[in-house]
């Protein structure tokens, strides 16, 4: 177990415990989540480490890793991730500025968003470390998919992308991998992390039951102020944020599920709208930024 006595993001002194949050997913346990004063990066304490997480993500609602289509949530899922793999991949030639080039993802699940920048005509390399996740990209979409660990045996500069989206919040060595990710990018090269806000409406709504917590698979919990302090720390450059509209219907569904037994779509519909409706003058209060940095 990982007990920090400093801000993982950071490394300031000034954390304290600011709510207990349930692993609905799999476990059912509680674990704290802690709060840096200073960056205001949140974290998940007395986590597994990562020979002991693994556990943590055998479940079949665990979307990214099954692609289930179980249930009425994980059947809007899918009726609007082809949408959203769309604009991720335009998002992507629009801040590269190049319609085909290398593109790295990491943590790519079971290979969706390779498999559309694929067919877009990009050199593709993707990282996934659940092995059924990555059968599972194979079955789909032929993708032969790597372990995480071959990320250190890269040559730098070999990318014009790299993607992370819904990774950073689960990955235990933070500061060496976006050390190393910096090293991959080529001159000019983009940096694209998506992570939860927890600032957002639908976190304070919800709160130790927004499902965008989901402990302990997510290690932080990411404001944008802490986001920004973290690529400061290692000399990158924020060259732009955009929100994730949709993710504040998904995650205030299952929160709505979490908080009640049930799923009250209409109620979810409603929180997920004001959400971003109090975002649209202020993108950084999205339920989930997608924030774009180069070295």
């Amino acid at each position: 177990m990982i007990l920090y006595d400093a801000c993982p993001c950071c490394g300031q002194k000034n954390i304290a415990s600011v709510l207990s949050a349930e692993d609905f997913t799999v476990s059912h346990e509680g674990f704290e989540i802690w709060e840096c004063s200073d960056c205001t990066a949140r974290f998940t304490q007395n986590v597994p480490d990562i020979n002991g997480i693994g556990p943590y993500y055998q479940s079949e609602n665990y979307i990214s890793h099954s692609d289930t289509k179980e249930g009425i949530i994980n059947k809007l899922y899918h009726l609007v991730r082809n949408r959203t793999l769309i604009q991720k991949r335009n998002t992507i030639k629009k801040f590269t500025g190049t319609s085909k080039g290398s593109i790295l993802d990491v943590g790519c699940g079971t290979g969706a968003f390779l498999h559309t920048m694929q067919q877009a005509g990009w050199e593709i390399t993707g990282f996934e470390p659940d092995e059924t996740a990555r059968q599972k990209a194979k079955e789909l979409y032929q993708l032969n998919l790597e372990s995480p660990e071959k990320l250190f045996s890269l040559p730098a500069k070999s990318f014009d992308a790299i993607t992370l989206w819904h990774v950073l919040e689960h990955v235990h060595d933070l500061h060496n991998y976006i050390k190393r990710l910096k090293e991959l990018l080529k001159p000019g090269g983009k940096l694209f992390i998506a992570v939860p806000n927890y600032t957002s409406y639908d976190a304070k709504v919800y709160k130790q039951c927004w499902a965008a917590y989901d402990v302990p698979r997510h290690l932080y919990h990411f404001s944008p102020a802490s986001m920004h302090k973290l690529l400061s720390i290692h000399e990158m450059h924020m060259v732009e944020t955009k929100p994730m509209w949709f993710d504040s219907f998904y995650v205030s569904m299952l929160s709505e599920k979490y908080m009640t037994g049930k799923s009250n779509i209409l109620n979810a519909f409603v929180i997920g709208a004001i959400s971003n409706f109090k975002a649209i003058f202020n993108k950084e209060k999205c339920s989930s930024v997608i924030y774009i940095a180069s070295s």
